[in-house]
Order: C-alpha cells, then sequence, then structure tokens
C-alpha cells in the first residue's frame, strides 16, 4: 500500500493550493480518506476527512470553510481544496486511509495507512 501526496508549495496569504493523494496497492473505494497536518514544533493534527461514500464529511474547526475534501473512488484517490490561505496553516500536509471512518476522525493513532508529507508553506 502506498500513498503518494503531491501539490504542496509556497503561497503568499489568501492564496490557494490544492493538495492530491494517489493511493495504490489495493482498492480504497471502500476506505474513509483525510488530511492531517503537522507544523514545526507542534504535534500532528487533523485537517479533514470523507467517509468512503463521500459523506459525511468532517473538518477541523481551524478550517473554517476555507477547505474542500473530495474523493475518486475510480482513481483511488484523494484532494484538498485549501483558499484563503494564512501563515499558520504552514506545516507538512499527510493523507491518510483507514476502512473506518471514525478512526481517521477520532483514532489517528491507529490509521492503518499513511502518506509521505507534502510541504505547504504560506508567507505573510
Amino acid at each position: 500500500v502506498q500513498l503518494q501526496a503531491s501539490g504542496g508549495g509556497l503561497v503568499r496569504a489568501g492564496g490557494s493550493l490544492t493538495l492530491s493523494c494517489a493511493a495504490s496497492g489495493r482498492t480504497f473505494s471502500r476506505s474513509a480518506m483525510g488530511w492531517f497536518r503537522q507544523a514545526p514544533g507542534k504535534e500532528r493534527e487533523f485537517v479533514a476527512a470523507v467517509h468512503w461514500t463521500g459523506r459525511p464529511k468532517k473538518y477541523a474547526d481551524f478550517v473554517g470553510g476555507r477547505f474542500t475534501i473530495s474523493r475518486d473512488n475510480a482513481k483511488n484517490s484523494v484532494s484538498l481544496q485549501m483558499n484563503s490561505l494564512k501563515p499558520e496553516d504552514t506545516a507538512v500536509y499527510y493523507c491518510a486511509v483507514d476502512d473506518n471512518y471514525n478512526t481517521i476522525t477520532h483514532r489517528p493513532g491507529r490509521i492503518a495507512s499513511w502518506g509521505h508529507g507534502t510541504q505547504v508553506t504560506v508567507s505573510s
């Protein structure tokens, strides 16, 4: 099982980025998928998750309507559209997959598969 995240980069505050995560090794059409992030000196934190059916979706409070998670089961992928980015969004972003939606939203320590991170840097 491999998860390949991409789409990170350097953007100015107020800008947008779209992160993508492609899964391979097995089909994840019935798995929940999500995004986490880790800023320097901080613990990894939950960002967003989507059920295998496409709903429900859950977002961290700090998202405040700025991010949208979506998935394409045909492509075995999940994306995170990030708008109105702030300097505090600077972090390494990781995608995650687990057969249990609640594991991603409430028990990240038990997540089955993690992708390599992609760096997002937001300048002020």
